[in-house]
């Protein structure tokens, strides 16, 4: 069986454009008759066109480098980006590197779009086929596609898009009685077998229209609830409306609400937010349409191509299985939320003190009020300052957590407030001092999982270090954690990685943070993030020269 953790999926529920108030529908009159234009359609178009805009300025070689800029009052100005522009390829890297400006890696941006995962025996393929010029819908359950991209690789007029996204939100066809998108969501070797059994079956043609589409858009007929229901749907929705092959889909409910969710093998999360970020500020300051744009007069039925699929019996069966399994996961999945208001950013820098390293505090001091104990955790931290850099772990559960969290959570009357303060002093430098290595490599989980990987690719017997239980334990990771902060979006998360542990997306931002939980039913998610808030509440209270309230 596969868990939501092990699909490695990343929902991003995005920020309302500055066009869309807070209406949910707009009536137009057009020749007597009305004709509803809703926020689905108008976000979907938007964010649509700006998706293409962005994949077509990254093919260019157009779209702005990645940096990293240890001193951003020097490096990332006009200035010096116009006096750079000029600089040949071969030295301008010397240029930024004199004033600690690190372009960073971006070979993963070639696969977000036209990709997909498929689903092999032992080993998945990452496909992509940057020919393809459509996009794949999904709406009930039923596959449509339509070219996005004419023959001289320009961008379909945004009115025809909308008229092509109107006519799918008008089919009135029920969902399938056997809904494909479940084997998405299947064992990689389950769904590998009946893969092989739908080419088998004849379905070959409409496979390599999903495989090669560009991205895939969800039209979602539920309507926000509130932002636990929505990020429910975000990350794993009912699993008939949902291909989590693709590289990315984006999702809209039906009042407007976005989302994206991607499959994690191709790439990380550096590309898929800066997607998102190009795409909120483009469509937010030139949106495609706006709520009275008409949808054009084209005759989208002889456009938009409905897929179909020939299944057989073992098919069939297999995709009911599929669904079985699927509702058995995400009905133990809870997720829940919180925001502490009473500091962020700001005021943890005036402490001098990182504020990624009080939010990981704040989830051990949580976890051990909680469970009277520490627990392996994971924090992922991007290599692309390399080649090819993928990610590096940090280790935030260490002796200086440990001391501090034992000191606030059972010996707070045995230490003076100061001491509490120097603390958490200890924690900050540290927690940075880890993320500084691995950011530069210099961590050990990769280095390690090559040896293991190697060690096994060769048939050899594992060396006792990875038969270690430390080891084992060590990477059981309990709290599995990511952090996110962008204008473009509100909430960020995942499922947990193991059956008793946790997802921890979080947010430290100017003068709040935010944490978004998940987990199964070994694992109380209320209660948890009420321990956690406990602690952001006494840490504060002693950063302000406050006493514990017991």
């Amino acid at each position: 069986m596969t868990s939501l953790g092990e699909l490695n999926s990343w929902l991003k529920i995005l920020k309302r454009e500055l066009v869309n108030s807070c209406m949910k529908n707009w009536w137009l009159k057009t020749k007597g008759t009305s004709t509803q234009v809703t926020f689905q359609l108008i976000r979907a178009t938007n964010m649509t066109v700006s998706a293409v805009r962005f994949m077509k300025t990254f093919r260019a070689g157009l779209l702005e480098p990645e940096i990293f800029h240890l001193n951003p009052a020097k490096s990332d100005t006009s200035l010096f980006k116009n006096i750079i522009r000029f600089v040949p390829t071969s030295v301008s890297w010397y240029g930024a590197y004199l004033i600690n400006a690190y372009p960073l890696d971006m070979s993963q941006y070639y696969r977000l779009f036209n990709s997909t995962r498929i689903p092999r025996p032992v080993r998945d393929e990452l496909f992509t086929n940057d020919s393809g010029k459509h996009v794949l819908v999904m709406r009930s359950g039923h596959f449509y596609i339509f070219d996005i991209i004419d023959q001289d690789g320009r961008i379909t007029k945004a009115s025809e898009i909308l008229a092509h996204f109107k006519y799918i939100l008008a089919d009135p066809s029920p969902p399938p009685e056997f809904q494909l998108g479940y084997l998405t969501s299947e064992n990689r070797d389950t769904w590998s077998s009946l893969r092989q059994r739908l080419l088998e079956c004849g379905n070959a043609e409409v496979l390599n229209k999903i495989d090669a589409a560009l991205f895939c858009i969800c039209l979602d007929d539920v309507v926000k609830n509130d932002h636990i229901q929505l990020s429910h749907n975000m990350l794993h929705g009912n699993g008939l409306n949902r291909w989590y092959d693709k590289s990315f889909s984006f999702i809209f409910t039906k009042d407007g609400s976005a989302g994206v969710n991607f499959e994690h093998s191709w790439g990380d999360g550096v590309a898929v937010l800066r997607l998102i970020n190009e795409v909120f500020k483009d469509t937010t300051k030139r949106p495609a349409i706006s709520p009275t744009t008409l949808p054009a007069a084209v005759n989208s039925s002889q456009i938009v191509q409905k897929l179909e699929f020939k299944l057989d019996d073992v098919l069939k069966a297999g995709i009911l299985s599929a669904k079985e399994i699927f509702n058995t996961s995400v009905n133990a999945l809870s997720i829940e939320a919180t925001e502490f208001k009473k500091g962020g950013k700001v005021f943890l820098k005036k402490q001098n003190l990182s504020a990624d390293a009080l939010a990981q505090l704040s989830l051990q001091m949580g976890f051990l009020r909680q469970y009277n104990k520490t627990v392996a955790t994971y924090e992922s931290c991007s290599t692309a300052a390399f080649k090819h850099g993928r990610t590096e772990t940090i280790r935030p559960a260490t002796i200086y957590t440990q001391r501090c969290c034992e000191a606030f959570v059972k010996e707070s009357s045995k230490h003076s407030i100061s001491d509490l303060k120097a603390m958490i002093g200890e924690c900050s430098k540290y927690h940075g001092q880890l993320t500084k290595e691995a950011a530069m490599a210099q961590g050990f989980d990769r280095h390690l999982f090559a040896l293991l990987y190697l060690a096994k690719s060769k048939g050899m017997p594992l060396p006792e270090l990875f038969q270690d239980p430390s080891y084992i334990q060590m990477n059981h990771n309990i709290l599995s954690t990511s952090t996110l902060t962008s204008p473009a979006v509100n909430l960020g998360g995942f499922a947990p990685v193991v059956p008793n542990g946790f997802g921890v997306g979080y947010g430290v931002h100017d003068n709040w943070i935010g944490y978004i939980v998940s987990s199964y039913p070994a694992r109380d998610v209320k209660e948890f993030l009420k321990c956690v808030h406990k602690s952001l509440d006494d840490i504060f209270d002693v950063l302000q020269g406050q006493p514990i309230n017991s």
